[in-house]
């Protein structure tokens, strides 16, 4: 399991390649996550908000791109730290000169969560788990 929300703020609409990035998490994931991740576990979604507050309020270029991951429990600590140092260095050189174009916040945070769950994709996959 990796579920992935990528949450943004309605100004930034068109500042960047937002289903481009949403692939590059998903592709990140599957590819070099060394199998850690099931390919059929892996989601990918954005939402994007309308209703917001960033600092003081004052400056309506502020924006926010958050990054939520939520996987299985189970991954080693030297995993974690590696894999998503990596894939926040990949989001940083993909949203490329957002940050000197207007003042932009990216965060993105981890959360290992046990859960209930019926997955068929994996079967179309030809894979268990």
């Amino acid at each position: 399991m990796a579920h992935v929300i990528v949450e943004w703020t309605a100004n930034l609409e068109g500042e960047f390649d937002l289903p481009g990035l949403l692939q590059l998490i998903a592709a990140e994931m599957r590819d070099r996550s060394e199998g850690i991740f099931p390919i059929g576990g892996v989601r990918v979604r954005a939402i994007r908000h309308t209703d917001y507050v960033i600092a003081d309020g004052k400056e309506p270029r502020d924006g926010f791109i958050n990054i939520d991951v939520k996987m299985g429990v189970g991954r080693s600590e030297a995993f974690r730290k590696a894999f998503f140092d990596q894939l926040f260095a990949a989001v940083c050189v993909f949203l490329g000169d957002l940050f000197d174009r207007r003042p932009t916040a990216l965060s993105l945070y981890v959360e290992e969560a046990e859960g209930w769950k019926h997955n068929t994709i994996h079967q179309r996959l030809g894979k268990s788990g």
